[in-house]
């Protein structure tokens, strides 16, 4: 009998699989346990380790997390649908509103790390925001948490000779933000420009963002420009992948009648 391309899959792969789809299913809810190392092993009849693998890959998805002394259990966490567009339109944080509120709906929100202070920029944002060899930037680093689960780390960089002395520099901006603030100060951001890519975590961002080994993250380098092309804002973030799908939503661009030449 010919050998098919799934039954080369290695056992810890075949298992992971059969796990994943009972997930899908709905055999196994969120919160619920899966079956630990002892119990694939006498299901499936492989090692220790090929059922350590298997488990370790639904970890790696973000599928699955370990509960030290109790098991792997099936992630009770929803996704950020994370409507890049929508979040950044003037209606949301022109009438006082944070931008995560198009993000997450009811879901309880919390930054709970926040500092700030005056530091010379790294030469990539100065040259971003057109600064002189060292002048100083308002330097705001936070983590948000969503529903109890560390989701991003972000460092926005402002050049100080504009925001100095506004509540930008304070923990607490007020309603509608940073970007709110920047209009009262005559410096309204009208367009954006996000850059994004992926790699593996650091070691301080995994600690921080309290991920599994084998999740990437993602980053996205944020640029916040006046209608003049002035840029006013550099903020690069990092974000637990398996924590976000990111949502583009727009119209395509209308095509110029070609004319007669």
């Amino acid at each position: 009998m010919a050998t098919t391309d799934e039954d080369r899959r290695p056992k810890y792969q075949r298992i992971a699989d059969s796990l994943r789809e009972a997930i899908q299913s709905g055999e196994y809810g969120p919160g619920d346990r899966l079956p630990g190392e002892n119990d694939l092993m006498a299901a499936h009849g492989v090692a220790r380790m090929t059922a350590r693998q298997a488990l370790g890959v639904l970890r790696d998805e973000g599928v699955a997390e370990a509960r030290k002394g109790a098991g792997v259990f099936v992630r009770d966490f929803r996704p950020i649908r994370r409507r890049s567009i929508e979040r950044l339109a003037h209606d949301q944080w022109g009438s006082g509103r944070s931008i995560w509120s198009a993000d997450i709906g009811n879901r309880v929100l919390e930054v709970d790390r926040v500092s700030v202070s005056e530091e010379t920029a790294p030469e990539r944002v100065g040259a971003v925001l057109d600064l002189s060899a060292n002048q100083a930037t308002c330097v705001r680093r936070r983590r948000f948490v969503l529903d109890g689960k560390p989701v991003l780390l972000a460092t926005s960089y402002l050049p100080m000779h504009l925001v100095a002395g506004s509540a930008i520099t304070e923990k607490d901006t007020g309603p509608g933000g940073t970007y709110a603030r920047l209009a009262e100060l005559g410096h309204e951001p009208a367009h954006f420009r996000e850059e994004i890519r992926s790699r593996m975590p650091s070691k301080d961002e995994a600690a921080q963002l309290g991920m599994s080994s084998g999740i990437p993250v993602i980053l996205i380098c944020r640029t916040a420009f006046t209608e003049d092309g002035s840029p006013v804002e550099v903020n690069e973030m990092t974000l637990d992948a398996a924590s976000y799908v990111l949502e583009y939503d727009f119209d395509a661009s209308p095509r110029t009648p070609p004319t007669d030449s």
